[in-house]
């Protein structure tokens, strides 16, 4: 595993102070799992950022609304 050297805030060093607390074996695990869930959170705002542009695009386009309504109607129910 690759090490990193960085800098954080005095209160941010006192809560991974407490890993044990939460449920973790050490510091270390615990800024792991942040970043993995922040990573996470920055993939879903892009995809709804990407979704709403979709949409935005849909709502404004009449004939891809009644190409997807063609393809639709032909859909098993």
């Amino acid at each position: 595993m690759h090490q990193a050297k960085f800098s954080i805030e005095e209160s941010q060093i006192s809560f991974l102070n407490h890993f044990k607390k939460y449920g973790f074996k050490d510091k270390s695990s615990m800024v792991r799992k942040a970043l993995e869930r922040l990573k996470e959170e920055l993939e879903f705002r892009s995809l709804k950022k990407s979704a709403e542009l979709y949409a935005e695009v849909y709502e404004g386009d009449n004939e891809l609304k009644e190409l997807t309504e063609t393809a639709i109607s032909d859909w098993p129910k």
